[in-house]
């Protein structure tokens, strides 16, 4: 009787190991399974290239006023929002500074410190701050791009965007140029551009630059300059 309890006990105990491991085999299966997704996850999203699309002005701050009365903070934006919708079909992900009428506070001083602020948060891989020009001589026309002069990449990334904005720009003729004075090329710790699409000054630039099709042009031309500026590094 007694070595039929213990026969039992000992199948019961062996029992109770293969359910055990069962149970825990499937537990670690799932949380390896678990850990291997969120790794996957966590490395695609790393490796998705981050590009601030920095619309200028806004709000009470118009910028320049263009020859036909355009108003500089508007085509900004809407050469920004074209420009997003182009990254992103090229899965890189954008972060826009402003994406409506308002600026981001009320002092010109305030705001420039708040796109600072926003970029060097994100650490983005490129920064493209969008404007329009203006000079006292109408004659004078071209998309130019701004870099710091201290920043070799931001150097390279002007360089690039130079060339890339003339499929844009069929009269341009301007190089990239250095600059150790705009704020917010200074005190940005990532690679950034300013990137002058044309001179509202200019009737003819004026023009273009209020319409969709040449708005569209340029957001084009900068995204093809980011894409081919991100597969450079």
């Amino acid at each position: 009787m007694q070595r039929k309890v213990k026969i039992a006990g000992v199948i019961l105990l062996l029992l109770g190991i293969v359910i055990a491991c069962r149970i825990g085999g499937e537990y670690l299966y799932d949380h390896i399974n678990t850990e291997i997704e969120t790794a996957g996850k966590t490395i695609s999203d790393r490796e998705k290239p981050v590009v601030v699309v920095d619309a200028g002005h806004g709000g009470g701050d118009p910028g320049k006023i263009g020859v036909n009365n355009a108003k500089e903070k508007d085509i900004n934006l809407s050469i920004a929002v074209y420009l997003k919708k182009y990254l992103e079909k090229e899965e890189i992900q954008v972060i826009m500074t402003r994406e409506d009428e308002e600026r981001l506070a009320d002092s010109q001083v305030g705001d420039l410190k708040a796109r600072v602020r926003m970029i060097n948060e994100h650490s983005p891989d490129l920064t493209v701050s969008i404007h329009q020009n203006s000079y006292h001589e109408s004659s004078v026309h071209g998309a130019q791009v701004f870099y710091y002069t201290h920043s070799q990449e931001s150097k390279k990334a002007a360089e690039i965007m130079q060339e890339s904005i003339k499929t844009a720009d069929k009269r341009g003729s301007r190089q990239a140029k250095a600059n150790d004075t705009y704020y917010l090329l200074e005190k940005t710790k990532t690679p950034i551009i300013i990137m002058e699409c044309g001179f509202l000054s200019n009737h003819e630039e004026a023009e273009k630059l209020v319409t969709e099709k040449y708005q569209k042009d340029v957001a084009k031309s900068i995204s093809n300059g980011i894409a081919e500026y991100l597969e450079s590094r």
